[in-house]
């Protein structure tokens, strides 16, 4: 089995080249334009690769986005099997990645507080 640092890298390089191609648009599905794949994670056995995707407007086009990527999951694994050489190649599964979305109402309610903050020094 492939020690945790090993299965960082390939999980990075799967990372790397999704978002080559994605930015090449060598995917051709309106669906995908501007995603961002955020994170890949390959299981110990080399059996599943999770990849989490996002996208600037949010949730919104979740169930869109993810229809696109298992559309076209097997022409992505196929090109990503030519480009990084592992003797068996992991299925993919496409995950929506909240964290953007949390992250942004995280400093929505900071910049809350902050203002609200500033009002009660001006108050005083």
């Amino acid at each position: 089995m492939p020690s945790p640092l090993r299965l960082k890298r390939i999980g990075d390089r799967f990372r790397k080249e999704l978002s080559e191609m994605l930015a090449k648009e060598e995917i051709r599905d309106p669906r995908l334009i501007g995603i961002s794949i955020t994170d890949v994670e390959v299981d110990r056995e080399l059996s599943y690769a999770e990849i989490y995707v996002s996208v600037y407007e949010g949730v919104v086009r979740s169930k869109e986005v993810l229809e696109g990527l298992e559309s076209a999951s097997g022409f992505i694994r196929k090109v990503l099997s030519e480009r990084i050489e592992l003797r068996s190649f992991p299925k993919l599964r496409f995950h929506w990645d909240v964290t953007p979305e949390k992250a942004d109402r995280i400093e929505q309610l900071l910049a809350t507080i902050h203002s609200e903050e500033e009002q009660r020094k001006k108050l005083k």
